[in-house]
């Protein structure tokens, strides 16, 4: 990822939902502006829409409180999902066998820039 002074960024970390699930909800929003990426969130039936939205929200009051950039021309830059630790358990089955269930974590990082005069 890309990394500078001119980008607010947020992370959610260790967050119960996989990240297969939450990479459907962030591939929608990824370079859209940021009040029509809320308005997508806002409407699509995923459980991961909720929780991006916060981060959203946070990237957003981290670029305008730290970096003192215009809200109403930020887009978001980048929409990253990494895998975070998995929990494993175990379910009883026949004859003493145990089947394993992976309980998978996301760490979620949303980045927002401001858009030039031009674009």
């Amino acid at each position: 990822m890309e990394t500078g002074a001119t980008t607010g960024r947020a992370t959610a970390k260790h967050i119960r939902i996989s990240p297969t699930k939450v990479r459907i909800v962030l591939n929608l929003i990824r370079g859209k502006p940021v009040n029509e990426a809320f308005a997508i969130l806002r409407f699509v039936p995923k459980r991961a829409s909720s929780i991006i939205s916060k981060v959203l929200k946070s990237a957003v009051a981290n670029a305008e409180n730290n970096f003192n950039m215009d809200g109403t021309r930020l887009y978001v830059a980048e929409a990253v999902a990494d895998q975070g630790p998995t929990w494993r358990r175990f379910h009883p089955r026949q004859r003493g066998q145990a089947f394993p269930i992976l309980k998978r974590t996301s760490h979620i990082t949303v980045a927002v820039k401001e858009r030039k005069e031009g674009k």
